[in-house]
């Protein structure tokens, strides 16, 4: 039986550094190729002697799948393709490609420029790397990050009754159960106000849309650089938002912001309220790093962080609770400004990771991008209600699930009459074979008569007969055998149409027989029989009878 493999190079029980190799077909596909951002080493990116030891990638794989633009499913593309080895395709969507070297160079410079770190790939090698990446549509890609909730830019995930055989979740929040999207947000709009009242700062990289529109009595910014590069690009590609953005982005886009300000790192110490957007959210480098040193000893500011941090990070240390920090050069910083969490993070829950199994009805579940322990939770949750496997493998360790293919065929009504007229209506306990011309077209399989194959491909018809002699022990003179034959025939083969032609042949449905005798030996005669593929169970049939004999009361 065809078998699929998934063996992850990363986020096999962890969260970050996406990278799943799927064997299927004789295909190895890898899918995302992330950075793990909790190391400064060579942990952060994808162990990739789990599939080849001394050589380059391009000789095992067959293709790269990237889903989205995230660092964590694209970071380690660079390193992958121009340092490891890989000159193959890389597909992912058109805004992917285009925000994904402009996350690359921003984290190459952070970590680079600034750090001082080796081992790190160039500008250069973003720049080569690009060039291999083939852009798609949205639905011609795999996706990685989903959330089943729709949110004021995205509508919400959705896929159809596809029975896979295998379905790979990421399992991010798999203990989690959110509140509803309305009560977050006013949640997030009542702690940002009160901050504000007691004069404090307020530092956040999400849903600056919704401040613009509150009237606040503190002027709000965003960090240029990487922000103001993606919100382009977000305006660019307005097509791809909810149908809401769609219809009203002519009269108003909501990626152009009337009351918001461009960030410059003076203003950090300037004295009263304020509000900046700034990213990355797990607080681990870069413009939101910076500010939180500035702002974290002030009891009046408060930091919000909107999603999943990765273990190792500064966001994941203090919405953990910890109120001194070990910074560069050993150097400690205490945290006494207000830590509030509020999930608005692209993941799905465990109710939505629940949702889209019912959905597609896959007969394997598989989890990645996950703690093991709440992966381990949730596998049991979907074992116990859906009742298939749920597999949840380490990095390194290959899952097989054995497949049994079945591809759907449509069948043209005309050919199904005519096969239906031929004789009773066919039994579901035992099959009967159906003859017709299989063609593909439009990536589906269809059953047609050989007619309307013909016309449909624009073919010339050609004539394909079989031929197969027997010989018989007959004194009697040909004409006298092929009467015999006729005979014989009739009386065995009911309901079949029987001709006896003045040509000297004996016609059976197709099937063509003629007699002769042999050069050799006077009573040994040589029967031909010719016939189309149509009857070809029929001929063979036939040939087996007269390889028997006649009858001798004939």
């Amino acid at each position: 039986m065809p078998e699929i493999k998934v063996t992850p190079l990363g986020a096999g029980q962890d969260v970050g550094r996406s990278c799943i190799i799927v064997s299927i077909g004789g295909k190895n596909i890898m899918l995302d190729c992330g950075m793990h951002m909790g190391y400064n080493d060579d942990r952060r990116f994808p162990d990739f002697s789990y599939i080849v030891q001394n050589g380059r990638l391009t000789d095992f794989l067959d293709c790269v799948i990237i889903s989205h633009f995230h660092l964590d499913h694209c970071g380690a593309l660079p390193y992958m393709s121009e340092m490891v080895g890989y000159d193959g395709p890389i597909y992912m969507t058109h805004p992917t490609k285009a925000i994904c070297p402009i996350l690359l160079e921003d984290f190459r410079k952070i970590t680079v420029d600034k750090k001082g770190e080796t081992n790190f790939f160039t500008s250069q090698m973003i720049k080569d790397c690009m060039k291999k990446v083939i852009p798609l549509n949205l639905h011609q890609t795999v996706q990685g990050d989903y959330n089943m909730t729709p949110d004021r830019h995205l509508g919400a995930a959705w896929i159809d009754k596809c029975r896979p055989d295998i379905l790979i979740s990421e399992s991010t929040y798999a203990t989690t159960i959110r509140d509803s999207k309305r009560c977050r947000e006013r949640d997030f709009l009542k702690k940002v106000h009160e901050s504000i009242e007691r004069g404090g700062k307020v530092f956040l990289n999400t849903h600056v849309d919704l401040l613009e529109r509150m009237n606040l009595k503190a002027p709000i910014y965003f960090s240029t650089g990487l922000t103001e590069k993606a919100n382009h690009y977000y305006k660019l590609f307005i097509t791809w938002t909810n149908q809401k953005i769609r219809k009203t982005f002519v009269q108003r886009n909501m990626f152009e912001f009337k009351h918001i300000k461009a960030f410059d790192r003076s203003y950090a110490d300037n004295p009263g309220p304020m509000v900046v957007f700034a990213t990355p959210g797990m607080l681990h480098a870069g413009q939101s790093l910076q500010i939180f040193k500035k702002w974290a000893g002030n009891e009046k500011n408060m930091v919000i962080m909107p999603g999943y941090c990765v273990q190792g990070t500064i966001g994941h240390k203090i919405l953990n609770g910890q109120r001194k920090l070990e910074m560069e050069g050993r150097a400690t910083l205490d945290v006494k400004l207000q830590v509030e969490y509020m999930s608005f993070s692209a993941h799905a829950d465990a109710k939505g990771i629940m949702q889209l199994i019912r959905m597609a009805e896959p007969r394997n579940m598989l989890l990645v991008h996950g703690e093991a322990v709440k992966m381990e939770f949730l596998k049991g949750k979907i074992e116990q209600e859906f009742s298939i496997d749920c597999y949840m493998p380490a990095n390194g360790e290959t899952t097989t699930v054995t497949t049994n293919p079945k591809v759907p065929v449509d069948m043209s009504l005309n050919l199904l009459k005519r096969e239906m007229a031929l004789g009773p209506l066919p039994d579901p306990k035992k099959p009967r074979i159906m003859h017709g011309t299989l063609i593909m077209k439009d990536n589906s399989l269809k059953l047609v008569s050989s007619e309307q194959a013909l016309k449909e491909l624009g073919l010339n018809e050609h004539q394909l007969r079989f031929t197969c002699r027997v010989q018989l022990h007959d004194p009697h003179s040909d004409p006298d055998t092929l009467r015999r034959i006729y005979t014989h025939l009739k009386s065995v083969l009911k309901g079949y149409a029987i001709q006896h032609l003045p040509d000297g042949t004996v016609m059976v449905e197709s099937i063509v027989i003629k007699v002769s005798s042999s050069p050799e030996e006077a009573n040994t005669k040589v029967i031909l029989l010719s016939w189309s593929y149509q009857d070809e169970d029929l001929g063979s049939f036939l040939s087996t009878l007269l390889k028997k004999g006649l009858p001798s009361g004939l």
